[in-house]
C-alpha cells in the first residue's frame, strides 16, 4: 500500500477496507454517535452500540438515526458493567474494533485489562499514540505516548516504540523515522530521557529495534525542521525529518499534543497500541471529526493485523 500522508486518504483507506464491526461501550451520546453513524455511513464501521437501550435509542431518536442500522446490547447496570460486555464482544470475535463511549476512563479500562475477557495481549505495555496532520508538513506525525505512561524506564519505552511503530506499518511507512524526544540533542548523564534516547537509538542500530529508524536525543526544532537540525551541524537520518516523536514522560508528552491541537492547525486521531484489537480511547472533549478519525486509524490497524 501507499503511505498515508494526512487523514483526508485515512478516510479513503478505511474505507477500502471496511467495514469493520465496532463494539462501542455506552453509546449513549450524541458526540459519539455522530462519529460512529459517519463511520457508518462512509463504510467504514457497523456497530454494536452497548449500554442503557432506552437511552441510545433516545439518543438515535433525538439525532433523526435508523436504530435499525445498528445492533444494540441493553446493559443497564451501569458504565463499568457495560464496559466489560463491549469488551467481550471483541475478546470473542463478535468485533474487531472497541470504543470508548461516555463513561469514565477508569472504568473502561477496568474492562480493557479484564483477566478473563479482556483485551491485554500477554505481557505486552498498553501504550497511547496521537496522529496528528499539521497545516505545512507533508506527512503525519505519530506522537506517543502522552496519555498512559508517566515516567516510562527504558524498557517500557522499547515497547511504546514498537507498538507505534507497528500503527505506522499499517499506515504504510515501511520504515518509519522515530525521534527520541529531549530538552537537548546531546547526551547529558543528569538528564535521564537523554541517556534512554541515546540507548534507544544504539538498540536501532544494532537490529534490537526492527523496522524503523531511531535517532535521539533531539530537540523538537532538531526533529522536525530540517534547517534547525543542518544549523546545529546535526547529521542524522532522523532530524528534521521525523516521523514518529517519542516523548520522554507525561506531562511533556501532553502538553506537546495538545498544543498541536489548540495552537496549529490540524486534524488529529487518537489511538491505544498494544492489545488484541485495537482500541478507540479519546476524550469527551474531542470533536466528533477526531472520533471519526480515530476510528478509521483503529479499522486501519485491525485491517492490517488480520493480513
Amino acid at each position: 500500500m501507499e503511505q498515508i500522508r494526512n487523514l483526508d486518504q485515512l478516510l479513503v483507506y478505511a474505507r477500502e477496507v471496511g467495514p469493520k464491526k465496532l463494539s462501542v461501550a455506552c453509546a449513549e451520546d450524541d458526540v459519539v454517535m455522530k462519529a460512529v453513524e459517519e463511520a457508518r455511513a462512509l463504510g467504514i464501521v457497523n456497530a454494536i452500540l452497548v449500554g442503557n437501550g432506552e437511552k441510545i435509542k433516545a439518543v438515535l431518536d433525538k439525532m433523526g438515526l435508523d436504530a435499525a442500522n445498528y445492533e444494540i446490547v441493553d446493559e443497564k447496570r451501569g458504565p463499568a458493567a457495560a464496559a466489560l460486555k463491549a469488551v467481550e464482544l471483541v475478546s470473542t470475535g463478535q468485533a474487531d474494533v472497541l470504543m470508548k463511549g461516555m463513561l469514565e476512563t477508569a472504568d473502561f479500562l477496568r474492562g480493557v485489562l479484564n483477566k478473563e475477557v479482556g483485551l491485554r495481549n500477554g505481557k505486552a505495555l498498553l501504550s497511547h499514540a496521537y496522529i496528528h496532520q499539521i497545516e505545512g508538513y507533508d506527512h503525519l506525525f505519530f506522537v506517543s505516548d502522552g496519555v498512559f505512561n508517566l515516567y516510562p524506564d527504558l524498557k517500557a519505552k522499547v515497547s511504546i516504540v514498537k507498538n507505534v511503530v507497528a500503527l505506522t506499518h499499517a499506515f504504510g511507512l515501511e520504515n518509519p523515522k522515530v525521534a527520541v524526544l529531549g530538552a537537548v540533542e546531546v547526551v547529558n548523564p543528569d538528564m535521564p530521557p537523554t541517556v534512554d534516547a541515546a540507548a534507544l537509538a544504539q538498540m536501532s542500530r544494532r537490529g534490537q529495534i526492527k523496522g524503523c529508524t531511531i535517532d535521539g536525543p533531539l530537540a523538537i526544532d532538531n526533529a522536525v525542521s530540517e534547517e534547525s537540525a543542518k544549523h546545529k551541524g546535526i547529521k542524522s537520518e532522523v532530524a528534521g525529518r521525523a516521523d514518529v516523536l517519542i516523548v520522554p514522560e507525561i506531562e511533556s508528552g501532553n502538553i506537546l499534543v495538545k498544543s498541536i491541537v489548540y495552537f496549529a492547525k490540524n486534524k488529529t486521531a487518537a489511538i491505544v497500541l498494544g492489545t488484541k484489537a485495537p482500541i478507540v480511547l479519546t476524550s469527551r472533549a474531542d470533536s466528533a471529526e477526531t472520533k471519526l478519525l480515530s476510528i478509521a486509524s483503529a479499522v486501519t490497524l485491525a485491517a492490517h493485523q488480520a493480513k
